[in-house]
C-alpha cells in the first residue's frame, strides 16, 4: 500500500462494523456480474483504516483484484497535472490570470461558437491559466457529443488519448477550433488539462511526462504510476470493460495487448496515467498534509488551500453544466484541478463543505475531506463511469462509518 500500516479503525474514529459493510457492498456488485472487480481504500488521520478488494482485475485470466492492481485512472490524472503546473506557479513563472497565449501563441486570437449557421465571434479576452484549471476556458471534449464544436474536435482528430501526433501538435490543432463559450463564462469539461501539460513542458523546459515524473510522481514514491503499464507490471494490470447490450461485461481493452501496454505518442495530462490504490493514497496524503509527504514538499500549504477553494461564481450547475457522469453539480464548485463541495444538501449527497474530489472514465474516484482528515480511493475498470452509481453509494458507506 502506501507505507502506512493498517490500524484499528476505532482508534481513528471509525466503526469497524460499519466499514465491513463495504465488503458486502463490493460483493453484491461483483456477484451480480455488473462489475468484474473493485477496490476501496479509506485513509483517516494519516493511517489506512480500511483496504478491501473484491472480484477480478482480469476475468479472462482469472487475475484477482488486489491492493497492487494497476488500473487506468484516466481523469484522475488531472489533479497531478494541475499540481505540476502550480509548482511552476510557486516558482514565479506565471500568474493565474495571465493569458496562456504568452507561452502558447496558437491561442492568441480565439473565436467563440455563436450558434449553428453563424460565424464564430472573436473572444472577448484570452484564455488564462485559471480558466484552464477551472474548466472555464471554452474548450471542450470531442467525446461529449453535445455540440457542433464537439463534432469538429472528432472530425479533426483532437484526441489526446489516441493521437499519433505530439502533444504540441494536438494542442495547436485544438487552438484552431472555436470555443464553446467566452473564456471564464461557463464551466465545461474539456481538454484544458492537456493544454496544462503543454504549459508545464514549455515553462519548465522539460517534456511534460519527465517533469511530472521527476517533480511529482517520484518524490511521492508513486512507483506504479506512469503513462503506460511497463512489462514488469503487466501481470498486475487490470482489464477494462463496458456493459454490453445484454447487460453482461464486455472486454474493451485487453491488459496484455491494449494501448496502455506501450508508451503513448502523447502523454496526456487530462487522462493518460495508470496507477494503483497505494500510489494514489500517497497523492491524497500529500494533499491532506498541506503539500508535503514524508519530508518531501511539493506545494506550499497556502497554494493547496487556493487550489481546493471554489473559483467559480457559484456552483457548476449555475455555470452551465448541471450534470456530468452520474453526478449532479448542484452544490458543487470547482477549484484549480478539483471539484469542491459547497453544500451537501444542495448536492443531495452526504459530505462536508470544503471536501474536494474527482474521478476517471473507468469508474475510478477519490475524495479528500480535510475537515474529517480523511481520504477515500475507489478503483474499478468499467467504462463509462456513469454506468452505475457506485461513487455515490460508497460515499454513504464511508461517511456512515465515522464515529468521531
Amino acid at each position: 500500500m502506501d507505507g502506512s500500516t493498517l490500524t484499528t479503525p476505532e482508534h481513528l474514529g471509525l466503526s469497524s462494523a460499519r466499514l465491513a459493510r463495504i465488503d458486502g457492498w463490493m460483493r453484491r456488485w461483483v456477484d451480480s456480474g455488473r462489475l468484474a472487480g473493485l477496490s476501496v481504500s479509506v485513509l483517516r488521520r494519516g493511517q489506512v483504516a480500511y483496504q478491501g478488494c473484491c472480484g477480478h482485475a482480469d476475468l479472462g485470466r482469472g487475475l484477482p483484484m488486489a491492493p497492487d492492481t494497476v488500473v487506468r485512472i484516466y481523469s484522475m490524472t488531472k489533479p497531478l497535472a494541475s499540481v505540476a503546473l502550480m509548482m511552476l506557479y510557486e516558482d514565479g513563472l506565471f500568474q493565474l490570470d495571465d493569458p496562456i497565449s504568452a507561452v502558447l501563441p496558437a491561442f492568441t486570437r480565439m473565436h467563440v461558437y455563436d450558434g449553428e449557421g453563424r460565424d464564430p465571434v472573436p473572444a472577448e479576452r484570452g484564455i488564462t491559466y485559471r480558466d484552464l484549471l477551472t474548466h472555464t476556458s471554452g474548450l471542450t471534449y470531442g467525446f461529449m457529443n453535445a455540440t457542433p464544436v464537439d463534432a469538429m474536435y472528432r472530425d479533426a482528430g483532437v484526441d489526446f488519448q489516441t493521437s499519433g501526433k505530439t502533444l504540441a501538435e494536438v494542442v495547436d490543432l485544438a487552438a484552431t477550433m472555436p470555443l464553446l463559450a467566452q473564456p471564464g463564462a461557463a464551466w465545461n469539461y474539456s481538454i484544458a488539462t492537456d493544454v496544462v501539460g503543454l504549459l508545464v513542458a514549455e515553462l519548465s523546459g522539460q517534456p511534460f511526462g519527465d517533469f511530472l515524473h521527476d517533480r511529482v510522481i517520484a518524490p511521492l514514491g508513486m512507483v506504479d504510476t506512469a503513462f503506460h503499464a511497463a512489462p514488469d507490471r503487466l501481470h498486475r494490470f487490470a482489464a477494462n470493460y463496458a456493459r454490453g447490450a445484454d447487460g453482461a461485461l464486455a472486454l474493451i481493452d485487453d491488459p496484455m495487448t491494449g494501448r496502455f501496454t506501450r508508451p503513448p505518442a502523447v502523454q496526456s495530462g487530462g487522462g493518460g496515467l495508470v496507477s494503483t490504490a497505494g500510489d494514489y493514497l500517497r497523492f491524497c496524503r500529500m494533499m491532506l498534509g498541506g503539500g508535503t509527504l514524508a519530508g518531501e514538499r511539493l506545494l506550499g500549504r497556502k497554494t493547496v488551500a487556493l487550489m481546493t477553494s471554489n473559483h467559480l461564481r457559484g456552483d457548476m450547475a449555475a455555470m452551465g453544466q448541471a450534470r456530468f457522469s452520474e453526478s449532479s453539480y448542484e452544490g458543487i464548485g470547482f477549484g484549480l484541478g478539483f471539484s469542491v463541495m459547497l453544500d451537501p444538501a444542495r448536492a443531495q449527497i452526504v459530505g462536508t463543505p470544503g471536501e474536494y474530489a474527482w474521478g476517471g472514465a473507468a469508474s475510478t474516484a477519490f475524495w479528500i475531506d480535510p475537515a474529517e482528515d480523511m481520504a477515500v480511493v475507489l478503483l474499478a475498470q468499467l467504462t463509462p463511469s456513469s454506468t452505475y452509481p457506485i461513487r455515490k453509494e460508497l460515499r454513504v458507506l464511508t461517511y456512515a462509518a465515522l464515529t468521531n
